[in-house]
């Protein structure tokens, strides 16, 4: 095999590529300060002193809220380009594969519900 101008501006960006992920890494490890007590192991609050533990763990409750949160506002983002694009289409196929879209949907709500997800005084079961 012989050796082109090819092969080496490959090479050359595979280097380069490793250098730019790897730089600021080392650059942070160097220059980044060593002091581990004091202000700087204090958890950050809009530059006010913490009140009471700033580290508290929350309840599962919250993070199974923020999940379905993100679950259907991702779902809801898919629409917008099919709400968009819905006026090109011919025929019945792009609305009966929304109509799926938005059952899937629905059905996960129901899902949720049946599981005990939305009522907020009991614990989760999952």
């Amino acid at each position: 095999m012989v050796f082109s101008w090819l092969h080496l501006a490959i090479i050359l960006f595979l280097v380069l590529g490793a250098l730019f992920a790897i730089g600021p890494l080392m650059v942070g490890a160097l220059l980044s300060p060593r002091a581990r007590g004091g202000d700087i192991a204090m958890s950050y609050e809009c530059g006010i002193e913490p009140q009471g533990d700033a580290r508290a763990r929350f309840n599962i409750s919250y993070y199974i809220y923020a999940l379905i949160f993100l679950a259907f506002d991702v779902d809801v983002l898919y629409l917008f380009p099919v709400a968009v694009q819905y006026r090109l289409t011919v025929g019945w196929a792009a609305f009966f594969e929304v109509l799926v879209f938005l059952a899937f949907l629905a059905l996960s709500i129901v899902y949720f519900w049946a599981k005990g997800v939305f009522s907020w005084p009991r614990k989760i079961r999952l």
